[in-house]
């Protein structure tokens, strides 16, 4: 009988160890040898069956924001996910309605009310709340779906947890940062300045001192300093220009300067708006190295062959213009990333310096060039009747221009055998022909002999 009054207790004590009234008032009441002789009937109530053996006192209001991890009383919603939330919330209004006014526990039930609704505003789908089109300071920013991919905020910079909180991307710049720190950016858009304004800094590292910007960051005027008091000077080597840890992360670029004036690829440290504008105008063609360098080409080899084959692709377009079949097998697409090798052969992106300077460049232009001739001197019988003789010599196969031995008269267009254009010592026959005939033309008429 000992044994089962102490179990009795035993699952008293450990039902609720949240019910702070069965708790007051075991404290008050010591424990007596009186007191310990009381029957198991006497201290457990009858429970009704099919119902677990929970103690939940009517005084107490349980709606999911107490911190019970333990138990769970009848009514108790673990809020796990926005619906039990929400069903959570109605019955907290339906009490507060049952409950006196300017009570105790009506004040205790608003509390809990509010704890609840902020507890939904945090789970609730950020989609209905955030829109998804953000338009400021020339940014276009989209709401990122992505969950589980972890970015860094180019604002306040710390990480972007994509799974419990809602952020941006510029489409423009790719500029990333949090829902919050939206009103917080200062600066436009960079892809505003490269489409206004698409020009590289061609001065190598053009520093004026961290004095000229007091002190300051180029970018948000924080106060810097090269002792690293109250933020380190970091210098940009595109801009010359000093920024602090927030605007410059050390990130790596190869520099356009450097690479026009020097041929050197290798990365150096520039700020984030930097490396931003950098990687926006790597594949645009605003580089014209015959005026920015022209001794270039006397020093690398491969820049004068990637210049002979952008010729010979421009020779060869009109063929594919006026060809049929080479506008229904849409040839000139092979160069689609490439637009600006079929409009002119003096343009340069950086990504094209690059590729030549990694040898893909030639490879690649050189595969295009092979196809484009095959089509126009053996699958094509059209492209092959707009081949040309040489009429100098009359002799050989038929020429195109863009032949590598072949020369193009600069005048008529007419194309000869190299050896045979150098070593006449008279001019083009198409040429001499063409201005007899105007001569012909324009000559006064003689007198009439039956007058």
């Amino acid at each position: 009988m000992e044994y089962d009054e102490r179990l009795a207790r035993f699952r008293q004590a450990h039902l609720n160890p949240f019910n702070k009234q069965l708790a007051s008032r075991q404290h008050e009441q010591r424990p007596s040898e009186e007191t310990q002789e009381v029957t198991c009937e006497d201290t457990l109530p009858e429970l009704p069956p099919g119902e677990p053996e929970f103690l939940c006192s009517e005084h107490v209001m349980d709606l999911g924001l107490s911190e019970d991890h333990f138990s769970r009383p009848v009514g108790l919603f673990l809020a796990s996910d926005v619906q039990q939330l929400r069903q959570a919330i109605e019955e907290c209004k339906q009490v507060i309605l049952e409950l006196p006014e300017q009570s105790e526990k009506q004040k205790d039930a608003v509390v809990r009310l509010i704890h609840l609704r902020l507890k939904l505003q945090e789970l609730k789908d950020p989609n209905e709340e955030e829109p998804n089109i953000r338009v400021l300071l020339e940014h276009r920013f989209y709401k990122e779906k992505s969950k589980s991919v972890k970015q860094t905020c180019d604002k306040c910079n710390t990480i972007i947890w994509g799974l419990i909180q809602t952020w941006y991307t510029c489409t423009g710049c790719y500029y990333r940062c949090h829902s919050k720190c939206l009103n917080l950016i200062s600066k436009p858009c960079v892809s505003s300045k490269v489409s206004h304004q698409a020009e590289y800094e061609l001065s190598i590292c053009p520093e004026t001192g961290l004095d000229s910007q007091d002190y300051r960051c180029a970018e948000c005027r924080a106060p810097i300093s090269l002792r690293g008091v109250p933020s380190e000077a970091r210098q940009c080597d595109y801009t010359g220009q000093y920024y602090c840890s927030h605007c410059h992360w050390n990130d790596l670029a190869v520099i356009p300067a450097r690479v026009v004036h020097n041929w050197d690829f290798e990365p150096r440290k520039v700020s984030r708006c930097s490396m931003r504008y950098l990687a926006l105008m790597v594949s645009r063609p605003v580089l014209r190295l015959r005026e920015i360098n022209p001794l270039l080409f006397n020093y690398v080899e491969e820049l004068v062959e990637i210049r002979k084959l952008r010729q010979d692709i421009l020779l060869m377009k009109p063929y594919f213009i006026t060809c049929k079949e080479a506008m229904e097998a849409r040839l000139l697409l092979q160069l689609q990333d490439r637009q600006h090798f079929v409009e002119n052969d003096e343009m340069y992106s950086i990504q094209d310096l690059l590729d030549v300077h990694l040898g893909r460049l030639g490879c690649s232009l050189t595969e295009i060039h092979t196809l484009f001739a095959k089509h126009i001197k053996l699958d094509c019988e059209r492209c092959q009747a707009k081949g040309f003789v040489c009429e100098l010599c009359k002799e050989g196969d038929v020429l195109f221009p863009f032949d590598s031995h072949t020369s193009v008269c600069t005048d008529c267009s007419a194309v000869f055998h190299r050896d045979c254009y150098y070593d006449n010592s008279t001019t083009c026959p198409k040429c001499a022909r063409l201005n007899l005939r105007k001569q012909s033309l324009f000559q006064e008429p003689g007198p009439d002999v039956d007058a």
